[in-house]
C-alpha cells in the first residue's frame, strides 16, 4: 500500500515555513506498513492544487494533504475539494457546536469569517479536530482515500494520531528497515568496502548511505518479500564489515546515544565552548531526562572569559593562540572542575569566514575530553562553511565522547 503527501501553501515554496509535517507524517507511515511514494508542495492555487491530487491518485492508494483549511481568502483547499470530489459544502451542526465551544471565551474569534469553518463537503467524512477549528475531511474514491488536515503541526500530529491512522486499511506489504552508523571513513572508500555486499543483496533488498556531519548511515530496507531473520541475517554481514567503523546499531541522534551510556553509568557532564557557541550544550540537553547527566555550560566566546571563568593561562593563550591544545586541555579540565561533573567537553576553532591564517586554516578546531582517567585532545580540520563546522565539531565531540565512555 503506498501513500503520498501533498503539503499546500505558498509559504513552504518561498522558504518562509520549514515543511516538518512531511518528515514526521512519513516516520509515522512506515511504522504502520505504509509506503510514502512521493512528497509533493504545490500552492495555494485551484490548478496547482487538483494536478497534484491527478498526479498522486495515478500513483497511489492514500493521499494525504496538509495546509488550506483555514477561514483566509488564500486558504482554497476545501472549496477546491469540493470541486474535485463533485460535492458542495453544507453547515455541519456538530462542527459549529465544536468551534462556538472552542471560543466561549474568547468571542471575538467568532466572525464572519470564523463561520466559514463549519461549512464542510456534503460527501466527505467528516472528523473531529479536537485542537482546532478546522476540520478533519476524508474523501473515498473506489478503493482509494484523502485525507485533509491542517497545517498546523500540532494540530496535524493529533489529527493523523487520533484519526487517520486508525482509519487506514492494514497494509499488505512487510516494510523492514534496519540502519547502523558508521564513522571515520569517506563516503566512497565505505562504498568500495561493501560492493560485493551490495552486489549479493536479494532485489528486493536496498542499501541507503546517508551522511550527516561526518555520520554516515546505512539503511537496509525491504518492501514485502524478505523476512526479519532473513534481513537481520544481512545486517549481522553489515555489521562485521564496517566493525572498524561503526558507532551504533540504532537510527538514534549521537547526542541519545552519549545520554543513554551517560544515565547506564550514572555519570555526569559539562560542556566549555568557544566555537560552536553553546550548540553543543543545547544538543546535550534537548531531550528529556537530561538533568540526571547535564550539568552545565561555560560559553568561553572570548579570552577574557577563558582566562577569567576557567582559568586558562594568559602565557598559554599569548604563545599558542586560543585554538590550540594547551588551552583546550584547560578548558575542559577547568569546567569539569568547576560543575564536579566526570566528564568534560571543551571545544576552540576558526569557524570563518575570517580569522583563519596559514597554521590554523578556517575550520580547524581543537577539542579536549576531560575524564576521570585524565585528559585527552585532538585537532580537527571540518569544512570551510561555518555552520558546517560547528554542527561536524559537535558531532566529532559526541562521537568521541561516546567512545571513551563505552
Amino acid at each position: 500500500m503506498r501513500a503520498e503527501i501533498i503539503t499546500i501553501g505558498d509559504e513552504l515554496l518561498i522558504g518562509q515555513v520549514v515543511d516538518t509535517n512531511s518528515a514526521w507524517m512519513a516516520e509515522r507511515l512506515n511504522e504502520v506498513g505504509i509506503e510514502l511514494y512521493q512528497i509533493t508542495s504545490v500552492h495555494d492555487t485551484r490548478e496547482h492544487i487538483i494536478a497534484a491530487l491527478d498526479e498522486a491518485f495515478r500513483r497511489v492508494d492514500i493521499v494525504l494533504t496538509t495546509g488550506g483549511l483555514g477561514p483566509t481568502n488564500d486558504d482554497i483547499t476545501k472549496q477546491v475539494l469540493c470541486d474535485y470530489f463533485g460535492t458542495h459544502l453544507i453547515e455541519s451542526a456538530s462542527v459549529r457546536a465544536h468551534i462556538e465551544q472552542l471560543y466561549a471565551e474568547r468571542p471575538d474569534v467568532l466572525n464572519r469569517l470564523t463561520a466559514t469553518q463549519w461549512l464542510v463537503p456534503e460527501s466527505a467524512e467528516i472528523l473531529p479536530n479536537r485542537v482546532g477549528s478546522a476540520p478533519l475531511m476524508l474523501f473515498r474514491q473506489g478503493s482509494q482515500l484523502l485525507a485533509a488536515m491542517p497545517g498546523v503541526p500540532y494540530e496535524m500530529k493529533i489529527a493523523m494520531e487520533e484519526q487517520i491512522l486508525p482509519r487506514l486499511a492494514r497494509p499488505t506489504e512487510h516494510i523492514i528497515h534496519k540502519t547502523l552508523q558508521v564513522n571515520g571513513i569517506p563516503e566512497s572508500a565505505l562504498a568500495i568496502l561493501l560492493e560485493d555486499f551490495e552486489r549479493n543483496m536479494p532485489p528486493y533488498v536496498r542499501l541507503a548511505y546517508l551522511p550527516k556531519d561526518g555520520v554516515i548511515r546505512l539503511r537496509l530496507s525491504a518492501y514485502g518479500r524478505a523476512t526479519e531473520d532473513e534481513m537481520q541475517t544481512l545486517f549481522d554481514q553489515l555489521r562485521h564489515l564496517t566493525r572498524d567503523y561503526r558507532i551504533a546499531d540504532t537510527d538514534e541522534p549521537i547526542e541519545v546515544l552519549v545520554a543513554k551510556r551517560l544515565k547506564e553509568t550514572g555519570a555526569t557532564i559539562a560542556t566549555a565552548e568557544s566555537c560552536t557557541g553553546g550548540k553543543l550544550a543545547a544538543l546535550l540537553n534537548r531531550h528529556p531526562g537530561s538533568s540526571a547527566f547535564y550539568m552545565g555550560s561555560v560559553v568561553a566566546y572570548d579570552n577574557a572569559v577563558k582566562r577569567n571563568v576557567l582559568g586558562v593561562r594568559a602565557d598559554d593563550l599569548d604563545q599558542y593562540g586560543a585554538v590550540s591544545e594547551p588551552v583546550v586541555r584547560q578548558m575542559a579540565e577547568s569546567v569539569r572542575a568547576l560543575m564536579h561533573t566526570d566528564y568534560a567537553i571543551a571545544t576552540s576553532g576558526i569557524a570563518g569566514p575570517d580569522g583563519g591564517t596559514p597554521d590554523k586554516p578556517v575550520g580547524t578546531v581543537w577539542m579536549a575530553w576531560a575524564t576521570p582517567h585524565g585528559t585527552t585532545a585532538r585537532c580537527f580540520r571540518l569544512g570551510k562553511l561555518r555552520e558546517q563546522i560547528t554542527d561536524r565539531a559537535c558531532t566529532a565531540a559526541l562521537i568521541n565522547l561516546l567512545k571513551i565512555i563505552q
